[in-house]
């Protein structure tokens, strides 16, 4: 049986591809050391497909069509949000898993929505080009939350939801070795005149949880305190959330931490591990 042999969260933030040079040379190394430390961790761990579990930013589905949660069971390319060294291209696919994992949901009372042709967003684009591509060879499921826009996935659901997805993993007849990476920005304000704001006490918090293995104390947050405290950015902790979710009982360990003006972000890596 295909085996989950580890997790990441990680931020996925546009901006360093369209300002790339707009922090200091200090604080970008150190954004990017992050990332090639999960890359090597990636290679490390053996792994040989990535389900990375993203969000919807109303780029993919507007107002015609808003899923709780889609999942990319065939031909996959992005990002459609293309930017400057963040070109669309085609990203492989491990369409046997995907459909494993969706079927696990319809069997278990998860009513996936279904892209058998999916063209992604940065969301899934950023970490693939980051993290997975620096392993040659590897595959990418694509699953991606509403936690863009309202109405946003439920937390519990979301944790719900990643916990179908690490008994899918399990029970997928192959020897598959599977990461799964949580990706999503923690404090940020999008779109609005908060824009550059950075909240670390919030973003702390968050590190923590994730470090305590402690998803209940993320469910809690009450989605108003997340928006008053994190942004309407920081509503994408539900994926992670839904990483921590398929690790089952499982520490953190941060692995960076850069509160980024220029980038608009506060940028948490954190490696999950089994407890």
């Amino acid at each position: 049986m295909a085996k989950l042999v580890g997790g990441f969260v990680v931020p996925h933030d546009p901006v360093m591809f369209a300002a790339p040079e707009a922090p200091s040379e200090a604080e970008r190394k150190r954004v990017y050391d992050a990332y090639a430390h999960t890359a090597a961790r990636i290679i490390e761990l053996d792994a040989t497909t990535a389900v990375i579990i993203g969000c919807d930013h109303y780029i993919l589905f507007g107002t015609h069509c808003l899923p709780q949660y889609i999942i990319g069971t065939g031909e996959i390319d992005g990002p459609l949000d293309q930017l400057p060294g963040l070109k669309r291209g085609p990203i492989k696919a491990n369409p046997e898993l995907a459909r494993h994992i969706a079927q696990s949901g319809f069997d278990n009372g998860f009513d996936f929505a279904v892209g058998r042709v999916m063209t992604v967003d940065h969301s899934i684009a950023i970490p693939h080009k980051l993290m997975v591509l620096p392993n040659e060879g590897m595959k990418t499921v694509p699953i991606m939350l509403a936690a863009g826009v309202d109405p946003y996935l439920p937390k519990r659901r979301a944790f719900q939801l990643g916990q179908l997805i690490g008994k899918a993993i399990a029970s997928f007849p192959s020897e598959e070795r599977v990461v799964v990476i949580g990706s999503g920005g923690i404090s940020h304000w999008v779109g609005d005149e908060n824009s550059g704001k950075i909240n670390p006490d919030f973003d702390h918090m968050v590190l923590d949880a994730v470090v305590a293995g402690d998803s209940e104390r993320l469910i809690a947050l009450e989605d108003a305190y997340i928006l008053e405290h994190g942004g309407n950015g920081a509503m994408e902790i539900r994926t992670f959330i839904c990483a921590m979710g398929a690790m089952g009982e499982m520490k953190g360990e941060v692995i960076a931490y850069e509160p980024v003006k220029e980038w608009i972000t506060g940028l948490g890596f954190a490696e999950l591990k089994a407890a």
